[in-house]
């Protein structure tokens, strides 16, 4: 083997150790089914099996299918691990699946946690996988329903209290107690990992059980969920109207023209745009002059992109939430923001504000809806609460990331709940030792977009929990074809990837963070 690796004999009830490349490794202190027997409250555990390296098939319990046969192939190279499914019952009316897996030999002595997306009520295997791959035990839960949408929470409140942020919590607790049972010893280290609806997870633990985690991914997380919602339904009702409505193509011609006006302002003229928060472009300026042509916007199309961009007002409470920024037009969809976030909203108005599946786009009022929607059980579901001091106390760190043009969840939203925890704490210098935001310039949801998209966060939480060396930057590629044709540093918020003038842009190492420049 390439790996210096020194094995410690097994003595019954005690971790067994090994060390890998220096890292201390641990392995089972007794056998997977054995957990079959593992007792804790309020859970039942339904499923305590080996899984031999490369077996995995995606399947809850009872043995129901649920992802195609040609998923699996992506579960190929997974190492032997210990699969383990639980049904918790906090409340009366409570069911939720979780799943943890153990590797059974080198396992890095870490637990990693990890998030969903929308109103998923399924286990994320794949974000589970990469966990396992990298030496993590690690858990996901089903939220306490099944499927992907908010009917579960008609005539069940619990369920959604459940989903708002119970069960991840339970899960947090029960898949802490398995690992320590199964290998005889708690976890060093404990950590989060979501995207979206998993960063607004990620940002609920941080909120409410400052315990729970000692370092937290927040990736483009839906926070303000009640906000989106009934942004995203406002725009859906104005785009009712056909001619409202701008196709692929006219999206590109906006598109372009924000690139144009925008790109240079941070100095850099490399078709993104760096801070879109200082891009003040009208779509006023590409309305047609006469009759509706490939080149122009109509009236009821510029209508239509300045609702986009527009912030709505709570007219009750006077809270701002905020449109999607300028940048984001290539992944609007004809009905909306896009797909998800009007499904999202819908049923967010439909199952949880007025309990009426009926209900629908032509009903919404702005005058009273904005405001009812951040009311009562509704409003749990946000995770806005900017009091992050008893999990700072703790020593819990939280990296928070977003891209500029994501075109399902408002960028604007991450920077302003970090200006909130800043004025809450009085200032940067007293929140960056625990909280660092990293917003990514042309960068769409959780990935993908124009700009560089894929980066490593699991590393520089790693080391700034567990040998405090707090991220000063990450570094993100671009994919073209499958090869890498950019690179740029991600800086913590304010500061701004600037270009040294030497060597190629595409180049990461040309680049410096420092603060924006006040032109």
């Amino acid at each position: 083997m390439k790996h210096a690796l020194m094995t410690v004999l097994l003595v019954a009830g005690t971790l067994v150790t090994a060390v890998v490349n220096g890292e201390r490794m641990a392995t089972a202190t007794q056998s997977c089914e054995s957990l079959t027997s593992l007792t804790l409250p309020n859970a039942t555990i339904t499923l305590a099996q080996a899984v031999a390296r490369g077996a995995f098939t995606p399947r809850i319990p009872a043995g129901e299918v649920v992802a195609p046969p040609a998923a699996a192939q992506g579960f190929r190279d997974l190492p032997a691990f210990c699969r383990v499914a639980a049904t918790l019952k906090p409340s009366s009316d409570s069911d939720i699946k979780i799943e943890v897996w153990l590797p059974t030999e080198n396992w890095n002595r870490r637990f990693q946690a990890v998030g969903n997306g929308a109103w998923t009520g399924t286990i994320a295997y794949a974000a589970m996988a990469d966990a396992l791959r990298h030496g993590y035990a690690t858990s996901s839960t089903d939220t306490g329903h099944v499927g992907n949408t908010a009917a579960f929470a008609l005539g069940h409140p619990e369920k959604l209290i459940d989903f708002a942020y119970r069960s991840e919590h339970e899960m947090t607790v029960k898949a802490k107690a398995i690992v320590k049972t199964f290998y005889g010893g708690a976890p060093k280290y404990s950590y989060w990992n979501g995207c979206s609806a998993g960063g607004r997870q990620a940002l609920k633990e941080a909120q409410m059980f400052p315990a729970d985690f000692d370092g937290i991914i927040a990736g483009s997380p839906g926070l303000d969920w009640s906000g989106r919602s009934a942004q995203a339904v406002r725009v859906a009702q104005a785009l009712q109207k056909e001619d409202a409505r701008l196709s692929p193509a006219k999206q590109q011609i906006l598109h372009n023209a924000v690139v144009q006006a925008c790109d240079a302002l941070d100095g850099l003229q490399d078709g993104l745009i760096d801070n879109p928060a200082r891009c003040a472009f009208d779509p006023k300026v590409l309305q047609c002059q006469g009759a509706d042509s490939p080149g122009c916007l109509t009236s009821a199309q510029v209508a239509t992109a300045r609702l986009i961009y527009a912030t709505t007002v709570n007219p009750k409470t006077k809270r701002e939430v905020p449109g999607l920024a300028r940048g984001s037009e290539l992944g609007w969809t004809d009905l909306g923001w896009s797909v998800s976030a009007r499904a999202t909203g819908l049923d967010h108005y439909r199952f949880v504000v007025f309990k009426n599946p009926a209900w629908d786009l032509d009903r919404f009022s702005a005058e009273t809806d904005v405001a009812r929607i951040d009311e009562g059980q509704s409003a749990a579901i946000n995770a806005t609460d900017p009091n992050l001091k008893p999990f700072f106390d703790r020593g819990g760190k939280l990296l928070q990331y977003h891209g500029w043009s994501d075109p399902q969840i408002s960028p604007v939203s991450s920077v302003e709940y970090y200006k909130r925890v800043l004025a809450l704490f009085g200032g940067a210098r007293k929140v960056q030792g625990s909280y660092r935001l990293f917003m990514a310039p042309g960068m769409a949801h959780c990935g993908d977009g124009e700009g560089p998209n894929d980066f490593d966060t699991v590393t520089p939480l790693e080391q700034w929990v567990e040998k405090g060396k707090a991220p000063e930057s990450i570094i993100a590629s671009h994919l073209k074809d499958g090869i890498v044709d950019r690179t740029r540093p991600l800086c913590p918020y304010p500061q701004v990837a600037a270009y040294t003038g030497i060597g190629s842009a595409d180049e990461a190492t040309n680049f410096i963070c420092k603060a924006p420049s006040r032109k």
